[in-house]
């Protein structure tokens, strides 16, 4: 059998110093982990929302697009000026008539 050998105080040392570390490297890993699932959380949060977003667009560019057809029915062409509500009808040029 071998003889015990009793390491010395420094090499004691160096041996917690590196204990404390490997420690040290384990949480800060662990934080770094959790910082990344709490960031990908937020990231599907802001994915979700965009698509939300996106289809409120959608919709609202349809509303838009069938009150344009609706007032182009009621009113004709023209242009609404917003700051007075006031629709001005585009003028129709009429065309000469071609009989000879």
């Amino acid at each position: 059998m071998a003889e015990e050998v009793k390491f010395s105080e420094d090499e004691m040392k160096q041996v917690g110093d590196l204990r404390e570390t490997y420690a040290n490297l384990q949480s800060a890993l662990g934080q770094v982990s959790v910082q990344r699932l709490r960031l990908e959380q937020q990231l599907s949060d802001l994915d979700i929302a965009e698509t939300n977003i996106k289809t409120q667009f959608v919709e609202t560019q349809t509303k838009e697009s069938n009150f344009v057809k609706d007032i182009n029915t009621k009113y004709g062409n023209g242009n609404l000026d917003l700051n007075t509500g006031v629709f001005i009808p585009n003028q129709v040029e009429e065309m000469p008539d071609k009989t000879l």
